[in-house]
């Protein structure tokens, strides 16, 4: 009772997409990884004003 078919999955994907919009999502899905590298970086105990610089130079 716990798990997803590929049905759910869909109508949830669905769903998002109709929520969102198709160039709108691209752009979250930036930013849920950018999330998650930071999450992972800082749980690692990486400081994080080398990011910081590391963002500004890249700009």
């Amino acid at each position: 009772m716990g798990r997803l078919g590929a049905t759910e999955v869909i109508v949830i994907l669905v769903v998002v997409l109709l929520l969102f919009g198709g160039k709108k999502i691209p752009e979250l899905m930036k930013g849920l990884g950018t999330g998650l590298n930071e999450f992972k970086k800082a749980s690692k105990g990486e400081d994080s004003n080398s990011n910081s610089k590391k963002e500004e130079e890249e700009k």
